[in-house]
């Protein structure tokens, strides 16, 4: 015979708290949310954008200054369009790119090896840390005539700014990280066997892991601005295009409407591996950890 005995409340209080449970594990996210939240990124910097412009036009039409020497935002998209085959601003840009890039993993790979091993052994950090301090604090542009002297104005040149700009950021964000980390991780890690390598590799590195993208994000600031300070000093037409040399080129000719508008695909292409690289990277990491909803 079936049971009638009636359910006790507690019990059917457990039986609404797990259909309620089971619910919320199979509720699925709206289709509309991710274009939300593309809005919501997106919006604020468009808003700060147009109220730039609107600021801009504003200067430009009250006549703080001469024409030629503040042009119109019009007279900037012109030049930009007029001058992108003239001067080959599409190849300058390639070129700039490819350099960052490689210049830019050269500076991670270097600065994280220093990095792991500054902050695994106290000796080498208490004879390293004051000197990336210092490296951190000077700016790259000094290094670019001692570079010249050093290399010619060779690729090697700008590859020498760019990691003496861009590693010590990178070591220092991977050696806060690590000292971060709370020691009952490494004690278990190593009660579960993981010893060197494998212990920075499952233990350190993952919980290091804030800390470290903030000095590769500072890093790639530092790698993208070491670049154009060496692209403006270190002019020659053995080094092939650059976008540092576009505005260089702009200068020489008097051309402000061209200056312009290589300042802002300068700008624009530093914020948008900002936002397209880094932004995701960091919100996963938030969201990992409880700091932000998916």
């Amino acid at each position: 015979m079936p049971d009638e005995t009636p359910r006790i409340p507690a019990q059917r209080d457990l039986a609404v708290l797990e259909a309620g449970l089971d619910a919320l594990e199979t509720t699925r996210t709206p289709r509309s949310e991710p274009l939300r939240r593309l809005l919501r990124a997106l919006l604020p910097p468009v808003l700060a954008a147009a109220a730039l412009l609107g600021l801009w036009d504003v200067l430009v039409l009250a006549r703080v200054k001469p024409g030629w020497v503040l042009p119109g935002p019009g007279d900037v998209y012109d030049a930009l369009l007029g001058d992108w085959s003239r001067y080959g601003i599409g190849d300058a840009l390639s070129g700039s790119i490819s350099r960052a890039v490689i210049g830019f993993s050269a500076s991670v790979l270097l600065g994280t090896v220093i990095g792991l091993a500054a902050a695994g052994s106290r000796p080498l950090r208490a004879a390293v840390s004051p000197l990336l301090s210092g490296l951190q604090n000077l700016p790259s542009v000094a290094w670019v005539p001692i570079a010249i002297m050093w290399f010619g104005i060779t690729p090697a040149t700008i590859y020498t700014v760019m990691l003496l700009g861009a590693v010590p950021s990178v070591a220092i964000g991977l050696i806060d990280g690590i000292d971060q980390v709370p020691p009952i991780y490494r004690r278990v890690g190593g009660n579960l066997g993981a010893r060197g390598l494998v212990l920075v590799r499952r233990v350190l590195l993952p919980a290091a892991l804030p800390a470290y993208v903030s000095g590769l994000k500072q890093g790639w600031a530092f790698s993208w601005r070491s670049l154009m300070a060496a692209e403006l000093i270190a002019v020659s037409p053995t080094l092939g295009p650059g976008i540092g040399q576009t505005l260089e080129l702009a200068r020489e000719n008097q051309d402000m409407a061209l200056a312009f508008a290589t300042v802002l695909l300068i700008l624009g292409l530093g914020v948008l591996v900002n936002l397209a690289a880094f932004g995701p990277v960091e919100r996963r990491l938030r969201h990992r950890r409880g700091l932000e909803r998916a």
